[in-house]
Formats: structure tokens, sequence, C-alpha cells
């Protein structure tokens, strides 16, 4: 079941039309279906046995209240900052639940981390490793981690996503790996627990995730025969959805692969981050036609949502689909590109789509419940949308619609004699 879909020709979310959440709360609006999140959590629980643990990668969608909802579901979280350990925290989440990954730890961050008890620091180089070592010493802690290693997996996904080629920024490299886990062991204030990989982002075959699951399980033996014994590999995420309602990963054929590789490692938790696979579907973006220009070459929709509020299809030339809220008769309608008020020809959330409509009507862009908002900006002084979870008949504002008093606060004019 899909928990945001059409009903007598009207686009709901659970049981509420999009066109009232709009009227309610104006545009531009991501909403969020509550039911959805939950059953996408649950389809990854269903598959993946205790000790083995599931950790939410909260830079999908950082929301207080998404984090909640997760939190009360059992779920653990990885971080990519400080500031989103305080967000998990606030949320009601168990720091030692908490994976910190990231290749640009501050010092304050790392002592921020180790003072609210995280569960696990993921290290991504020989540096940082030193500068934990530095930090929990001088804390007089001893600070657990896992070292993220590079498997030099092709994920083949777009390369501002790929995470697990030896070229990338993130991780150690294979060939890199036994001494600085050695260099771990030995250090005395590091607790060496684990293994860490995360080959990229909207993955949508298993086979790379199980190659590099392979290549890691080898390193674990390789470890084990120099006297360094792991407690849990974490394989990370990058759970791939369809945008475009076509293909989509086999996740339990995936799961259930690595779980068969794991039959020979008992003493090994084995961890996962899955993001966008929980939430990416579960939001949509609602957004209002401004006005119809046709030109020679082009028909345009000019709409009230830009690429402030959803960078995904400038950035990396994303596909979402776009559908009117109200059905119409004409399926196929007129070719037109989908395009925003921000003062750059890139402020796009769709080109060449079959749409029939006029100024004034409402459009919803799908699957914007992952990296929609969390990626969002004030470029042209543009106030962030408000955000709504919708629980079967009811919504509830999980975020307030910025003000312009927002967006300057902080900021200060020079003082005039």
């Amino acid at each position: 079941m899909n928990y945001i879909d059409f009903k007598q020709g009207q686009l709901h979310v659970e049981q509420v039309p999009a066109s009232q959440l709009a009227e309610q709360y104006g545009t531009p609006l991501y909403v969020y279906s509550k039911s959805q999140i939950i059953k996408n959590w649950q389809l990854f629980k269903q598959h993946w046995p205790k000790p083995h643990r599931l950790c939410y990668a909260v830079k999908a969608n950082s929301n207080l209240a998404i984090l909640q909802l997760l939190a009360e579901q059992g779920a653990g979280f990885d971080i990519v900052s400080a500031g989103e350990l305080k967000r998990v925290l606030k949320a009601g989440g168990d720091p030692a639940s908490v994976v910190f990954s990231g290749v640009a730890k501050s010092e304050d961050e790392l002592r921020f981390a180790l003072q609210q008890g995280i569960g696990c620091i993921n290290v991504e180089s020989a540096a940082e490793l030193e500068r934990i070592q530095q930090v929990a010493a001088e804390l007089s802690q001893s600070a657990p981690v896992s070292l993220r290693v590079n498997p030099d997996v092709d994920a083949k996904t777009h390369p501002y996503i790929a995470t697990g080629m030896k070229a990338n920024k993130f991780g150690i490299a294979m060939a890199d790996a036994m001494p600085i886990f050695k260099r771990a062991a030995a250090l005395p204030n590091i607790n060496l627990l684990g293994a860490d990989c995360h080959i990229g982002s909207q993955i949508m075959s298993s086979e790379p995730f199980l190659d590099a699951a392979k290549r890691m399980f080898k390193l674990v033996e390789e470890l084990a025969s120099e006297g360094i014994k792991l407690s849990h590999l974490d394989l990370g995420g990058g759970f791939g959805i369809s945008y475009e309602e076509t293909d989509r990963l086999d996740l339990e054929n995936y799961l259930k692969g690595v779980l068969e590789l794991a039959n020979n490692y008992p003493e090994l938790t084995l961890m996962l981050e899955p993001g966008r696979a929980i939430v990416a579907d579960a939001g949509i973006l609602i957004t209002r036609v401004e006005y119809i220009k046709a030109t020679d070459d082009k028909r345009f929709a000019l709409i009230d949502a830009g690429m402030n509020d959803l960078l995904r299809p400038s950035l990396y030339q994303a596909w979402h689909d776009i559908v009117a809220v109200q059905e119409t008769q004409n399926a196929r309608g007129q070719l037109v590109d989908v395009v925003g008020p921000v003062c750059e020809t890139g402020c796009f959330l769709g080109h060449a789509r079959h749409l029939t409509v006029k100024s004034g009507d409402l459009l919803a862009v799908k699957h914007a419940g992952a990296y929609g908002f969390t990626m969002s900006s004030n470029y042209n002084t543009r106030a962030k949308p408000a955000e709504v979870l919708i629980d079967q008949g009811s919504s509830y504002i999980i975020r307030e619609r910025e003000t312009f008093d927002d967006m300057v606060r902080g900021e200060r004019l020079l003082k005039r004699t």
C-alpha cells in the first residue's frame, strides 16, 4: 500500500487531500506520511534480526518529529555532524545507538560526541584517529571507534554521491587499512570496535553492496589472523529508491545475501544505515503554478518552489515525478518545463513533463522526503517552506514556515556615528 496516492481524482497523503493542505498551510509545502515512514522502516526491520542494528541516516531528513518517530521505532542513528547529534538527542534518541561518520570532524565535535556517550565514531583517516586519541586522553575516556575502509567498489551511481572508489575523499584505502587498524588497537584511549564502509547513494542493484560486503568480511578475517578481533561490521547505506517507478532495488535479496555471508562470523553484529529508503517516498513538495509562459520553442510552468526548496534536480540532474494535485481527463497534457523563481537557468524541478495545468493549479513533486528540506537554502532571500506530518486524517505542523525575521536573525547593520 502506498500512503500517497489519488482518491477520487484528488492526490491524498494518507486520508488528507493535498489541496486541503495547501489551503491550510500555504505553498511551497513539504508533506510527509507517518504511515509510509513506519512501513519503510519495518520493511528493513523484518529482514534484519537482532542483534544486527539499523541506524537511520539523519542527513536524509533531520526534522525533529521524523527523528522522534524513528526513535520510537527503536532506530539507531547515523550522523555526520555535532549538530545532527544534538538533533538526535533533542528528539529522544539514545547517544549509545549513534554512529558518527564524516571526513572532517573537529576537535569540538569529537569532544562533544564523547561527552554525550556516543556509540561509535567512524574514523575516516589516520590523522583523525590520532586526533580522537588526543581528545579522548584529555577527557580520560576510551573512545569507541570503527575504521571506515574504502573497498574500491564502483556503485555505478551519480559521481557526486559515489563514495566507495579509491579516488573518493572518504575512508581509508583497503591497501592502507592493516597498519592503521594495528595503530588503533595499540592506542591507549581507543576502543576498536569494528570496521565500516559506505560505497555511495541511490544504488539500485544488490551486486555492488554484496561485492563490498565480501571484501569487508575478508578484511575481518585478515584482522583476526593478526590478533585484532572486531565486534561489529557496519556496511553503510545508499539503498536506492525508484524515482521513476521503474526498476527497484531487491532489498530482501540484498539483506538475505549479507546475512548468508555473515553465517561464518557469529561474533559480528552487522549494522546498516538506511536514509533515503526510509523517507523519500514518504514525502511530497506541494507547489502552486504562478504563470504559464509560452515561447516559440518551449512552454513553461512557472511555480512558487525553486532550487532553493528542492536542490536535487539542479545539483544531480535528478528526476522527480511531478503530478497535478487534481487529476485531469487529458492524462498526457502538454509538454512543459516546470521551473522556479530563483534567478538561475538551473532553477528547475522538471524538464519536458506532460501536464495539463494553468495559473493557480497545484502540483506535487513526489519522492521529496529525502534530501529535500535538508538541502534547502535561503538563496535569493527566499524563506524555507513549512513541513507537515500526516497521521491518518490529521495533519501536524512540524516546522513553521520561515519569516524574513528568521532569515536575517543574527545579521547586524553597521553602526554609524
